[in-house]
């Protein structure tokens, strides 16, 4: 009320809306309806609105938002509980969506992501700070690959949680998971600034050095490096398949180069992009055996790498 009379006594002695906008730090818009108001009904107070009144005070509704950040995974009808609880006051799922929204927090999946030691954080930190200053040329060289199952019976997502927006992979937004094979179709696949490969099925049974070595590295990679040249360098992972003696006798022997990498750390591979596409088929498609599904999964592959 004393920045309305300021805003006022302003005016009324000859200073212009913008001069006022300007001292008071307020928009100039704000300044022309309160001054017509007054000029129209010699008040500023603003008449009483008409409609429901609202359900919480100010106060619930803080303590609405913080018991939503100390539980984060709460369901709407659980963080309305708390609040009768607390105050006696009854709130439906409804008015809980939107005191929280009007707060920035929003339902939202978590991110999932495997649980780190210090060790392998630090190691995760200084491959970053290697590669940080690495040129658009040098990265052109580079094939990253990865193998993943794509699961029949993938764990349930429809757990959300209450966040911020832009908070998506701060700690306390994600949940932590280690990943067991499952039953469904394990894929192979290498990508590089300027190409790709096929993407590879593995018939039944586990992926082994000898596998890993005959059916990717010699048909995929190998070619890949004829193709670009001694400046190629491949990308996988730290599984037990990748790195039999085998595995990297063929390599020295095909002279490729092999980029070093950091345990538990897919989030740092750019194909990552390419298989949460795909891990989004099966749930579009029928999978009833690998015939199916490979006309699909190439298919999406293809649209994936049309970005």
């Amino acid at each position: 009320m004393f920045a309305k009379g300021r805003i006022v006594g302003m005016l009324e002695s000859r200073r212009s809306q913008t001069e006022v906008s300007r001292i008071l730090n307020v928009n100039q818009s704000v300044i022309s309806r309160l001054w017509q108001r007054f000029q129209r009904t010699g008040d500023v107070t603003r008449r009483p609105v008409s409609g429901r009144p609202r359900v919480t005070t100010p106060l619930q509704d803080r303590y609405l938002v913080k018991s939503a950040r100390r539980q984060r995974g709460s369901t709407a009808r659980a963080l309305g509980s708390v609040v009768t609880v607390a105050t006696g006051v009854r709130i439906s799922r409804q008015t809980v969506y939107r005191r929280l929204n009007h707060a920035g927090l929003y339902a939202r999946r978590p991110a999932v992501c495997t649980p780190l030691t210090s060790a392998q954080k630090g190691a995760r930190l200084n491959w970053s700070l290697k590669h940080q200053h690495s040129s658009v040329g040098e990265w052109a060289n580079v094939m990253f690959s990865d193998e993943s199952r794509f699961s029949l019976s993938t764990g349930s997502r429809r757990v959300t949680i209450w966040r911020e927006l832009g908070t998506h992979f701060e700690p306390r937004n994600t949940s932590e998971r280690h990943h067991f094979p499952s039953r469904g179709v394990m894929v192979w696949a290498g990508i590089m600034m300027d190409g790709r490969t096929d993407l590879h099925f593995f018939d039944m049974g586990s992926v082994t050095g000898q596998r890993y070595r005959d059916e990717v590295l010699e048909p995929y990679v190998r070619l890949f490096r004829g193709a670009v040249g001694p400046d190629f360098i491949f990308m996988d992972d730290n599984a037990l398949c990748h790195r039999a003696v085998l595995v990297d006798d063929f390599l020295e022997t095909e002279n490729i180069q092999r980029m070093s990498w950091p345990e538990n750390s897919p989030d740092l591979n750019p194909i990552e992009h390419m298989k949460i596409q795909l891990s989004r088929l099966p749930e579009e498609i029928s999978l009833r055996s690998a015939e199916v599904a490979n006309p699909s999964f190439n298919a999406g592959f293809n649209c994936c790498c049309c970005y």
